[in-house]
């Protein structure tokens, strides 16, 4: 166990070895409500990243508020995490 319990969860997250791996955790570890918000944050991030649509047509499309789509939009772009980046380049093949 780390010090952090975020630290602590990101190592428990890098541990997972396959797709239903992750998503057994996941349905574990979140209730149907935060599943929804994170799967609709990260679909929204991917829609994003294509860079063919407006925050409207991502919003009539998926539902998502533009509150969140502009928030997701910051992280992708702006913010130093690089979290959702970094995932969709290593998807998309352009890690390196």
């Amino acid at each position: 166990m780390t010090d952090s319990p975020l630290k602590d969860l990101a190592v428990a997250m890098a541990g997972l070895e396959s797709p239903e791996e992750a998503e057994a955790f996941l349905k574990d570890l979140c209730t149907p409500t935060e599943l929804r918000a994170i799967s609709e944050r990260w679909h929204v991030a991917r829609l994003l990243a294509r860079g063919d649509k407006t925050y409207r047509q991502i919003h009539d499309e998926t539902g998502v508020s533009t509150t969140t789509i502009t928030r997701v939009a910051r992280f992708l772009n702006a913010e130093e995490n690089c979290g959702y980046r970094a995932m969709i380049d290593r998807l998309e093949g352009k890690e390196g």
